[in-house]
């Protein structure tokens, strides 16, 4: 399948967006970012400008999804709460049965400002907390933490989540995504294929890592026990959560970025426990690896992004619903492509 989005060059350890460095692009805004996967080029400043107003304009989801949230936030997961609300929400789109390009940009556009509201209003809820409106001058990530946490977010704090969404923007056809492409190329709504992109996200071998990584870090809970960790891990044959890609033969170009936001945001809270924890099990896992397997084994994207939720205070059980809110952008912009020159997804079996 042709795609003018992400290329990446596994053996070398190469990520770009649009032809861009993810590492590079990790320092601009969500905003920009998220433009120029829709889009396909960086936007003028007055592009920029309007596209960040609408998005902001378009955070809250009203009082009845709300209340949806509020039914059903004991007996489910965020990410079905994602599935559910995004369902509901199609039903009332100002662009409900128009599908053309515009009018599916603006859906798109409309999903990813309010992403970031459902997960936090089910995350309150299920606190037994209320929720909190968003705040429509923030930037992206910033309003994300607030409504999360409810309090305002340092400036390290809020770039860093921008950063976050950004580097989990997009990743080619990854499984998600190509589900979300072969929805959208049976010709049906934005809506459902961002739907099958969520569901295929839930599964733990494609989401799930993230908060794997998380509970990984609170067992071992200190540097010392890493050692150990690892060797117990590869004696049992087990799988060590956060580490291996399928396309990276070498680091992960995330992985690098990931790496120095967490070493910064534990230096800024002067709390380096989770990062040494990080640093040891990376060591020790390259190490192992080399002399037990013959060869190294490196940190993917759910390893470091792990460590940088732990600083967050982001809970676990929210990891792979906060990685939705980023890749969002990726899925509308894939499902955009597929609907300008569509095929239908029809793979073949092999009969055996």
């Amino acid at each position: 399948m042709e795609s003018s989005i992400t290329f990446i060059d596994g053996e070398k350890g190469i990520l770009q967006y649009r032809g861009y460095d993810v590492e590079k692009l990790a320092n601009l805004t969500y905003d920009e970012v998220s433009y120029l996967l829709i889009h396909g080029k960086n936007p003028e400043d007055e592009e920029l400008e309007a596209y960040s107003r609408t998005l902001k304009d378009e955070r809250r989801i009203g009082s009845t999804l709300i209340e949806v949230l509020g039914f059903c936030n004991f007996n489910i997961e965020a990410m079905d709460a994602l599935k559910t609300i995004t369902s509901l929400m199609s039903h009332c789109d100002p662009d409900l049965n128009t599908n053309n390009p515009q009018a599916n940009t603006r859906k798109g556009m409309r999903m990813i400002a309010k992403f970031p509201t459902i997960v936090t209003s089910f995350s309150r809820l299920k606190r037994g907390m209320n929720v909190i409106e968003p705040d429509y001058e923030m930037s992206h990530g910033a309003n994300f933490l607030y409504m999360l946490r409810g309090s305002r977010p340092t400036n390290l704090e809020a770039r860093i989540i921008e950063s976050d969404f950004i580097l989990s923007a997009d990743h080619e056809l990854n499984p998600s995504t190509f589900a979300a492409r072969t929805v959208t190329s049976t010709l049906s709504d934005l809506h459902s294929a961002v739907i099958g992109g969520l569901c295929t996200l839930k599964g733990p071998l494609h989401g799930g890592a993230r908060m794997a990584v998380m509970n990984m870090l609170d067992e071992i809970d200190s540097p010392k026990g890493a050692q150990n960790f690892v060797l117990h891990k590869i004696e049992k044959h087990e799988k060590l959560m956060g580490f291996g890609h399928r396309v990276y033969k070498t680091y992960d170009p995330r992985a690098r970025v990931y790496k120095q936001l967490a070493r910064e945001i534990a230096m800024e809270k002067n709390d380096m426990k989770w990062f040494e924890i990080a640093e040891k099990i990376e060591g020790a896992a390259y190490e192992e690896y080399v002399q037990n397997r013959g060869k190294p084994i490196y940190p993917n994207v759910d390893f470091y992004s792990g460590v940088v939720y732990k600083y967050l205070d982001i809970p676990p059980k929210l990891a792979t619903a906060v990685f939705a809110t980023g890749r969002i952008s990726g899925w509308i912009a894939h499902c955009l492509e597929q609907y300008s020159d569509n095929r239908l997804i029809r793979p073949r079996a092999k009969f055996v």
